[in-house]
C-alpha cells in the first residue's frame, strides 16, 4: 500500500472527512482491520484565510511547499491538497516535490467525463468559481461546460463556507440558500453540480436536488485510494 500524504486544516472540518472517507475506503477494499497509510500536514488555517483575504499567494505557496517537501521528506508516496481553492497554488507543489500530485479538477472531471456529462455548475469559494486556476481547467483539459452562479449568489456560497461551514456550523436555513442556487443553476442549464469546495457536502446533500451532486472530497479520496493500491 503506497502512503497518502495530506496537506490538510483547510478547514480541519473537511480535513477530518477526508481522513474518515480514505480509512473508510482502504477497509471496504482490504477488509478485517485495514486501515489507509497516511501522513497529514494540517496547517493553522486562520493566517492561511488571513493571506488568501489579502491576494498574497506568494506567502500561501510557500506555506505550502513547506508542507508537500514535509510530507515527502517523511515518507509520503504522493500527495493531496484538502482544499479546492488552494489548488490554485498546485503547479508550483508539484514541482517543488518529486511525488506525483492528485489534482482534485482532474479526478472530479474524469467522473463527469465517464458519466458522460457536459455541463456543470460550479460552487467553491469565490476564488474557485471567479478566477482561472479551476474552471478554465475543467474547460480546457476535459472540455467541460461550466457555469457559475451570479455574483450575488457566489456572495452568499462564499460567506456561508467561510462563516458557518469551516467553523462546523450546519444551517438549515443556509442549506435552503445553497437549493435554491443549485436550482438556478439547473435552469441555466446544469446537468450536475459540482461541490467544489471540500466543505460544501456537509450542506447540501444528493437529496435536497434533482440532478447529480458530485462531492469533490469523496471523489477526490476514492481516487487516493485507487492511487495508494494501484500497485497491491
Amino acid at each position: 500500500m503506497k502512503t497518502i500524504g495530506l496537506i490538510g486544516g483547510m478547514s480541519w472540518e473537511s480535513t477530518a472527512h477526508y481522513y474518515t472517507e480514505l480509512n473508510q475506503g482502504i477497509k471496504k477494499a482490504l477488509g478485517g482491520l485495514h486501515s489507509a497509510q497516511i501522513l497529514l500536514y494540517s496547517v493553522d488555517f486562520g493566517p492561511i484565510e488571513k493571506l488568501q483575504s489579502k491576494g498574497d499567494w506568494e506567502s500561501l505557496g510557500e506555506i505550502m511547499v513547506d508542507a508537500a517537501q514535509k510530507l515527502e521528506k517523511s515518507g509520503a508516496d504522493f500527495l493531496l491538497i484538502c482544499t479546492n481553492t488552494m489548488h490554485k497554488l498546485a503547479g508550483l507543489v508539484e514541482h517543488s516535490v518529486n511525488i506525483p500530485l492528485l489534482h482534485i479538477a482532474d479526478a472530479t472531471a474524469q467522473v463527469l467525463v465517464h458519466d458522460k456529462i457536459k455541463k456543470t455548475g460550479l460552487l467553491g469559494t469565490a476564488y474557485t468559481m471567479e478566477q482561472a486556476f479551476y474552471k478554465d481547467r475543467l474547460i480546457e483539459k476535459f472540455d467541460l461546460d461550466v457555469i457559475i452562479p451570479d455574483e450575488k449568489d457566489r456572495e452568499s456560497v462564499h460567506r456561508i463556507i467561510y462563516d458557518e461551514l469551516c467553523q462546523g456550523q450546519i444551517r438549515t436555513q443556509s442549506k435552503k440558500v445553497y437549493v435554491n442556487i443549485a436550482n438556478r443553476l439547473i435552469e441555466k442549464g446544469a446537468r450536475a453540480i459540482i461541490l467544489g469546495c471540500t466543505e460544501i457536502g456537509m450542506l447540501l446533500k444528493p437529496e435536497d436536488i434533482d440532478i447529480p451532486l458530485y462531492d469533490t472530497t469523496k471523489i477526490h479520496a476514492a481516487k487516493a485510494i485507487e492511487w495508494a493500491l494501484k500497485y497491491e
